[in-house]
């Protein structure tokens, strides 16, 4: 029940930049849907930087715009990204299974633990899938 709320509740993302307090810069998505808001998520170039540097190629192309989120698992976390089979108003009975044209990355692997509001790269089997997807944790 709660999975099918927060599907309704984050159903489009139109991704900007903006400052902020961290490092990086700050992927803001704006969510509409049921309810309204903001999700800033600070993009760590230090830690992974071909993996920011496609993330901000493609927000400022507007690749994310109108993404859906397409993966929420309850109490574990929400995933969006696919820019090929998520976008909202067409058919979404594929999202999760597609990319974008860019090439996919190599892994880039730290230390950094997948604690809530982290965000990750979602991929594939092969280590060097990731392309556009990606994951907000709400929980380890």
């Amino acid at each position: 029940m709660l999975r099918k709320a927060l599907a309704a509740l984050l159903l489009t993302a139109a991704p900007a930049f903006a400052e902020g307090d961290g490092p990086g810069p700050n992927l803001v998505i704006d969510v509409t849907g049921t309810a309204n808001g903001q999700i800033v998520i600070d993009l760590a170039a230090d830690v992974a930087p071909k993996h920011v540097e496609q993330i901000v190629a493609l927000a400022k192309a507007g690749s994310y715009d109108n993404v859906v989120f397409h993966r929420v698992i309850d109490g574990f976390m929400a995933q969006t990204g696919d820019v090929q089979y998520g976008k909202a108003g067409g058919d979404t009975s594929m999202a999760g299974m597609g990319g974008s044209d860019m090439p996919n990355l190599p892994a880039e692997f730290s230390d950094v633990g997948f604690d809530r509001g982290i965000v990750g790269m979602a991929r594939a089997q092969d280590l060097d899938s990731a392309n556009s997807q990606f994951f907000i944790m709400f929980a380890p």
